[in-house]
Order: C-alpha cells, then structure tokens, then sequence
C-alpha cells in the first residue's frame, strides 16, 4: 500500500466520521473534532514559532542586539497570566495597548465604511440601478429611524427599506449555503475520485 492511498484512506475516515454527525452525536465524530482541534493548535504552536517567534523576536534580538523588543516580549508573556489567579491583572496592560490601537482605527473604519459609501450614493441618477441604490440607502436609513411611527406613507416606504435589507441578508445567507455546499462536494470527489477510484 503506498502512502498517497493510506493517507486517502485516513482522511476517507475522518470524512465519514464527521459526515457521521448528520445521524446524531457520536464518539466517531468527537474523536474527529478533538483530532482537528488538537492538530489545528498543534500546528498553529509550531506555525507562530518558526513565522512569528522566530524572525520577529529571536533573530533581531538575540542576533542583532535589538534589546528594545524585550518590552513587546514582556507585554506578551503577558497576555499569557491571564490563566494564572494572582498575576491575571497584569494582562490588562496588553489589552489596554491592543484598545488604543482600535481607537486609532475609528477614523479609518469611519472613512472606510460610511463615508465612502456616502459618497458613492451622492451621483447623478443617471441610470435605474443608481436608482434603485439611492431608494434603497434612504429606505433602509429611515427604517433604523424610530423617532417617527412607522404608518401610513412614510411606513409604507420604511417597509421597502425592510425588504432591500431581507433581499441582501437572503443573499448573503445564499452565499454563505453555496460556500457549504462546494465544500460538501469538494469531500464527495475525494471520496468518490481518490478513495474509492484508487481502490479498484
């Protein structure tokens, strides 16, 4: 038996046992999810070591002298005593740093995320499409507008902003069923093509 089968072989079984859970919970399919858990982290550990450890901290530091990366180090380890009952404080310190970074990045994410996309609305209604986007940026606006009563006209039109935003999540949940969905066939081909093909 050559390595390629035997490791089409192992990978057919763990497909079957976590394709077992579609039955009902199982110690087949627990076994799986504990092994890709456990494998996951395993190779993450290793990963972040010769990636991130290793050229970021290790080499510039020992190797080059830069000892001021000995203060992000400390910040680090850190984060880890957060497991620890007595020194769990001090993790707030890392955390205290990572949230300055965020609110560094408000101005960013509010040109990023609102006012480009203002003024992507703000054009010439040259065309139906352009439109129907300005329709739809008013309506699902004012339907986050509790102030006013939703009733009568005005309801109605909030009630067509309810429908853009049922029309995008519907789409999006779309996307995200055809993403399983390839996935799922991705798993029938191995098993199809390379387990039970190699095995005639």
């Amino acid at each position: 038996m050559s390595f390629e089968l035997f490791s089409n072989l192992v990978g057919a079984f763990f497909t079957l046992c976590i394709f077992s859970f579609l039955y009902k919970d199982n110690p087949f399919y627990q076994m799986a999810e504990q092994l890709l858990v456990g494998i996951s982290l395993g190779y993450g550990l290793v990963l972040t070591y010769t990636r991130v450890f290793v050229p970021f901290l290790y080499q510039p530091m020992i190797l080059k002298q830069q000892w001021i990366l000995i203060i992000p180090s400390i910040m680090g380890i850190f984060y880890i005593l957060r497991f620890n009952r007595k020194l769990s404080w001090l993790s707030r310190y890392p955390i205290a740093f990572s949230m300055m970074g965020v609110g560094a990045s408000v101005p960013l994410s509010m040109h990023t995320f609102i006012l480009v996309q203002m003024r992507q609305a703000m054009v010439p209604l040259e065309s139906v499409n352009l439109a129907l986007i300005f329709i739809g940026t008013i309506a699902v606006l004012l339907y986050f507008f509790f102030s006013k009563a939703h009733t009568g006209v005005y309801g109605k039109f909030v009630d067509v902003g309810k429908w853009y935003m049922m029309i995008g999540f519907g789409a999006s949940f779309g996307l995200t069923v055809m993403a399983r969905i390839s996935l799922l066939i991705g798993r029938i081909q191995f098993l199809v093509n390379d387990v039970f093909g190699a095995l005639k």
